[in-house]
């Protein structure tokens, strides 16, 4: 084995093993956008049970827009969780659980077998197709329908370890980021549900890879609320990419670059309600990024970085959410093992760093809200559990809602 061989191979170990096992104040703005933008197979279940906004995370409903707890669902909810099926202590498949949307607690309801490390989930809009990613070498996505649990079948993505992906507003495309080699996916989505062949993919070439990296390392591919581009983050490449998707065609077409500060690595966005701001988790240097969102041309304009609220000790920022209303943002930190509350102000041009929690876990990879904005899911990778904890929608406080539910190397957890 040479020595790039080598490299990428510890690389690939880092990223999918590691923890497999087992009131301060910061303020930080950035200038506004340039000009103004609208604001707005098969497989076996040993159990069956039972939208997501652009940025790929639970899309809150009413009730959380109103700020009122009216309109929340009654009866248990389905939950979706993703895992390692590869990794020792890891799961079988997906897994399938559901939980009280007032009380927050979860009861398991078997695994949905036939999906291999299934590490990252999306809903269609429609809620009726679940689809994953396969995060293996020769990486696939695979596409199951709801009614039933069946496994409609599984699609490559064309390159190796996908980690994130997303279906477009329209619920035609499906984009997927391939972790390690650096590329992001486009694939059709019949009115089944299934996957078509690929239309594109595309390969983060340039800029060269940032300290530390071997390669360009795609992390997360969403639509910008505009619905006229799509953005992928490269944490190997300390940039996000921003894309025009051919709603017709399914290929896409670059249209600009946003470089954060050498050795950042970028992990996640999320973008304001609004649809002029977005927030950046650096996963590597440890800061959290306010973007400015220029919907006409799709540009990020980075602002300076700033606290993600951990203690002494490493850290590394996974997945930053921001609620309905647009006044919170909540940051999930690895290492500290925190959630971060930040006030969301100016319009969404800056966060303020409120306090943080302690996430009742190990090493919470993935965060997401209940479609009515209510409770917030935390995965947690090394202690292999889910936490869950009460949103308040006056303060933006978070409460822990009970003893968080076992769930074998938990990296994502999916509400509907």
């Amino acid at each position: 084995m040479d020595g790039g061989a080598r490299a990428a191979r510890g690389d690939w170990s880092r990223r999918r093993f590691v923890g497999a096992m087992g009131g301060v104040a910061a303020m930080a703005a950035v200038p506004a956008p340039a000009r103004p933008g609208p604001e707005r197979g098969s497989g076996s279940a040993s159990e069956a049970g039972a939208g997501q906004a652009p940025n790929g995370t639970a899309a809150p409903g009413p009730a959380a827009r109103s700020g009122t707890p009216a309109g929340r669902p009654s009866g248990p909810r389905p939950l979706y969780l993703g895992t390692y099926t590869s990794v020792e202590g890891g799961g079988t498949g997906i897994g399938l659980a559901v939980y009280d949307p007032v009380t927050g607690a979860v009861t398991g309801r078997g695994t949905l077998t036939g999906v291999a490390d299934p590490s990252y989930l999306a809903a269609h809009p429609n809620g009726r197709t679940l689809y994953a990613v396969d995060e293996r070498p020769d990486g696939g996505v695979t596409a199951v329908r709801l009614a039933d649990h069946k496994v409609l079948g599984t699609r490559s993505t064309g390159g190796a370890g996908p980690c994130h992906l997303s279906v477009h507003p329209g619920g035609r495309w499906l984009l997927s980021a391939n972790y390690q080699s650096g590329s992001v996916a486009v694939h059709p989505i019949d009115g089944s549900g299934a996957l078509g062949e690929r239309t594109d993919l595309v390969t983060h070439s340039s800029p060269p890879p940032g300290p530390g990296q071997q390669g360009p390392h795609a992390h997360q591919f969403v639509t910008a609320p505009d619905g006229r581009h799509v953005l992928s983050v490269d944490l190997g490449t300390d940039t996000v990419y921003t894309y025009r998707l051919d709603t017709r065609t399914g290929r896409l077409a670059e249209t600009s670059q946003a470089h954060t500060r050498p050795g950042a690595g970028p992990r996640h966005l999320t973008f304001h309600p609004g649809g002029r701001y977005a927030y950046l988790a650096d996963e590597v240097d440890d800061t959290v990024t306010v973007c400015a969102y220029d919907p006409p041309t799709g540009r990020l304009t980075l602002g300076r970085p700033q606290p993600t609220g951990s203690g002494p000790g490493t850290n590394y920022p996974a997945q930053i959410l921001v609620t309905a209303d647009g006044r919170f943002a909540y940051l999930a930190n690895r290492g500290d093992n925190s959630l971060a509350r930040y006030a969301v102000e100016a319009g969404g041009s800056r966060l303020r760093l409120l306090d943080t929690v302690p996430v009742a876990g190990d090493f919470p990879r993935q965060i997401a809200f209940s479609p009515d904005g209510g409770l917030l899911f935390a995965a947690n990778q090394k202690s292999s559990t889910v936490s869950v904890f009460h949103v308040d929608r006056v303060s933006g406080a978070l409460r822990l809602a009970g003893e968080p539910f076992a769930s074998p190397v938990a990296v994502c957890a999916l509400p509907l």
